[in-house]
């Protein structure tokens, strides 16, 4: 596995995206969403994991090199980005990336913030085989019913912010317009996926998770090897 960086430009500015490269080349690439916090250590090393799984792994920067170090400072960063601002970079990740390395097959993931950018994203761009978005916020019903990719939705019990009752708001509007969701829920809180937060982290809800989300992409990414005649 190896790292790099992908240059990207939006009309809104110029940023990056952390690439994590398998060692043998692949066509599928997962697309991740940073939390709240922006592109630190945590995500970096998930980017690293998929790779470790044979993905192309590309986190795009969405807050231009800015990174949070308290609550107060994340929340200041995610309420001052624009759904449109987030949207039009992973746009961008995602020609770029099909330039540099030719995927084929693109996935999308996200956690807290990342969610919700990576639910809405299933919803507005069409490249997309797959998507898991962890607690994230769900878009207006008008966004929503235009998901036609295989989702998997992540949630948490004691999420106080994606509450049961937004999950259940998700899970209404699939049963209404037919979309392709499949909703887990843990007794978990906000977050848990997080190994680097013990107050909030569940090793075995993470684990599970983890687990999920890999059967979903390889089942949706896998490239079909012609057999020939």
């Amino acid at each position: 596995m190896k790292t790099e960086t992908l240059n990207l430009n939006t009309s809104r500015g110029a940023t990056t995206a952390h690439v994590a490269r398998p060692d043998n080349d692949t066509t599928a690439a997962v697309i991740l969403i940073q939390e709240y916090w922006g592109i630190n250590d945590h995500i970096r090393d998930i980017a690293g994991r998929y790779a470790n799984e044979g993905y192309l792994c590309v986190a795009p920067d969405l807050y231009r090199g800015k990174l949070a170090k308290n609550t107060e400072e994340a929340g200041k960063l995610m309420h001052s980005l624009a759904i449109e601002d987030g949207i039009e970079t992973i746009r961008d990740a995602i020609a770029s990336a099909k330039r540099a390395y030719n995927v084929q097959k693109i996935g999308i993931t996200g956690y807290c913030m990342g969610g919700t950018f990576a639910l809405r994203a299933a919803c507005e761009i069409s490249e997309f085989a797959a998507a898991a978005p962890f607690y994230g916020d769900i878009p207006e019903e008008n966004v929503l019913k235009k998901l036609t990719v295989p989702t998997l939705f992540i949630a948490g019990k004691r999420d106080a912010w994606i509450n049961p009752e937004k999950v259940n708001g998700l899970k209404e509007a699939a049963r209404k317009y037919n979309l392709p969701v499949e909703v887990v829920i843990y007794d978990a809180d906000h977050a848990f996926f997080n190994n680097t937060r013990p107050e909030v982290y569940d090793p075995e809800a993470a684990a599970d998770a983890w687990r999920r989300v890999l059967n979903l992409f390889r089942k949706h990414l896998t490239i079909a090897v012609p057999t020939g005649a």
